[in-house]
């Protein structure tokens, strides 16, 4: 295992860079960031704590810096102790302003601004919540998107990743013996969506569930046969309603998310 100091600077909350550090690090098998956040620096005596901090642990810079009065002293700082500063939004910043034939404004922290669609992202995750495995059945009409399956395919986190995007998605668990809402079928504003996994595959994730719960197995929650015959009635319910559905078997969340948002685009005429 490779160890190695990585500093993430931002002019704001530092969920932006510290993504991107994230998703380029798993390209990298067996190295390890010991990571330093950086967070809403905005003045020079708090570039040069960075600064310090960077002297005190020499690493990878990567930054979001948008002031240029704050990255100059950043780029600087890190020129005279040799350490890498990468403005891993540059690129992009850069491509747009060629392509839009003007400049960015150079403010920070302007993805988080309270405008209109950051309420609708709370609203949104405020209503999956409420929603979240069959609960408050009575508003489910209110949905944008409902997603049906049975225990362990993914629904919950689906549904905070779509309301993260605004999307008000609710979810409603497939249980052997046991009727699915009324609201669910009478529904008609939402779209809703089968999700289905493979019985070994789901059988797997059930296990763990029960390990991470300190459960002992033993009931047909995890039996193989129990759980072939509990999907079937789930595709078999989602056929005949003619829902949508997504196999989620080899599908991340994100990846589930994206396949839901192209059908919501489609049903509004937005996607050919």
């Amino acid at each position: 295992m490779s160890r190695f100091h990585l500093h993430l600077v931002s002019d704001s909350t530092g969920d932006t860079v510290h993504s991107v550090a994230r998703a380029c690090l798993v390209q990298f098998e067996g190295a390890e960031a010991v990571e330093h956040i950086w967070s809403m620096v905005r003045t020079k005596s708090q570039i040069e704590r960075v600064i310090a901090g960077v002297e005190a642990n020499p690493g990878v810079v990567l930054y979001t810096l948008v002031n240029e009065t704050l990255r100059a002293p950043l780029v600087e700082g890190c020129r005279k102790l040799q350490a890498p500063a990468i403005p891993v939004l540059d690129p992009v910043i850069g491509a747009l302003a060629t392509y839009l034939g003007r400049q960015s404004r150079g403010l920070p922290g302007q993805q988080h601004l309270l405008d209109t669609e950051y309420f609708q992202r709370i609203d949104a995750m405020t209503f999956a919540l409420n929603h979240d495995d069959g609960q408050s059945a009575w508003g489910i009409n209110e949905a944008d998107v409902i997603l049906v399956g049975v225990s362990r395919t993914s629904k919950t986190p689906t549904c905070i990743y779509l309301a993260n995007r605004g999307i008000k998605a609710a979810n409603v668990p497939v249980v052997p013996r046991m009727s699915l809402p009324p609201e669910l079928f009478s529904a008609t504003r939402p779209l809703i969506v089968g999700l289905t996994n493979d019985p070994e595959r789901l059988i797997q994730v059930r296990r763990n569930r029960l390990t991470s719960l300190h459960q002992e197995e033993g009931t047909d929650y995890t039996d193989i046969e129990a759980v072939r015959d509990e999907v079937a009635a789930a595709r078999r319910l989602f056929a005949e309603r003619h829902w949508p559905v997504i196999d989620v078997t080899r599908r991340s969340i994100e990846e589930t998310a994206a396949a839901i948002l192209k059908l919501i685009a489609r049903r509004h005429g937005q996607d050919g």
